[in-house]
């Protein structure tokens, strides 16, 4: 998890256009790690702040931590708006854990969450590594937020998902870890590493409009693929054509928290 390419215009389509969590998400959070104004909860790979700052109004304090520099400048900008002033905005991957730890120490977190961003790291070492870093009854919580955009059963998604591959060239089938198989790997991960594990799932419908699905089809790519400024017009008028006879388009999400508490 370091140079993904999430970086400049990405950022801001990013911070835009990516929802957000419900608050049953960060009430799940709380109730399982029993965290309180005294805990500390660290976000690791927290692009813009989508899952930091709610968590940030439940605690002493969250610290922002992912690799690309502009996702932390735009959670900044977002903490500042919303006069959130108790997370630490940190530049650093899952291979940087060891270092944070040292300077930490052991048993110093509530804890750690990972807001679909699991399928950049390296779980193998990852979560015995945050074994030793959160204290006993904390955790971590791999949330996963949703079916990508492209990959739903809807006819607006498949009419999407058309449009996208036969630009690619390609099919897209890549789940950002929101598929069963993936989620049932990360818990046999956090179980082998010791965590008792507990699954939440928690589902709504949102109504989206074509803009809104341009803006997450944009945030999605890395900026060494998005169209170039000249032919973004271009490529949102072939989303919103492709997308017109399917309206109204809603979106049932299924919100997945799971959870390795450490006994």
């Amino acid at each position: 998890m370091t140079d993904l390419g999430f970086r400049g215009e990405v950022a801001d389509y990013y911070q835009r256009y990516r929802r957000g969590y419900p608050d049953e998400v960060i009430d799940a959070l709380t109730a399982v790690f029993g965290l309180t104004g005294d805990d500390v909860v660290l976000d690791l790979g927290c692009g813009t702040g989508q899952l930091t700052l709610p968590l940030a109004a439940r605690v002493r304090s969250v610290i922002g931590m992912d690799p690309e520099p502009d996702m932390l400048l735009a959670g900044r900008r977002a903490a500042a708006d919303q006069g959130t002033t108790n997370v630490n905005w940190l530049i650093g991957a899952d291979s940087d854990l060891p270092a944070l730890g040292a300077l930490l120490g052991a048993g110093s977190l509530g804890a750690v969450t990972i807001g679909q961003a699991l399928h950049w790291m390296d779980r193998d070492t990852l979560f015995p590594m945050l074994s030793s870093l959160v204290r006993p009854g904390g955790g971590v919580a791999v949330v996963t937020n949703g079916t990508p955009l492209w990959l739903q059963e809807t006819d607006w998604s498949r009419a999407l998902r058309a449009l996208l591959e036969h630009r690619r060239g390609q099919r897209l089938t890549r789940t950002c870890g929101s598929d069963e198989a993936t989620r049932r790997a990360y818990h046999a991960d956090l179980v082998t590493a010791g965590f008792q594990t507990e699954t939440t799932e928690i589902d709504y419908s949102d109504v989206l409009s074509s803009d809104d699905i341009v803006g997450g089809v944009l945030s999605a790519l890395p900026v060494d693929r998005l169209p170039v400024p000249a032919d973004r017009p271009g490529f949102a008028e072939e989303i919103h054509r492709a997308l017109e006879p399917h309206a109204p388009f809603v979106e049932e999400v299924t919100v997945t928290v799971l959870t390795g508490r450490r006994g």
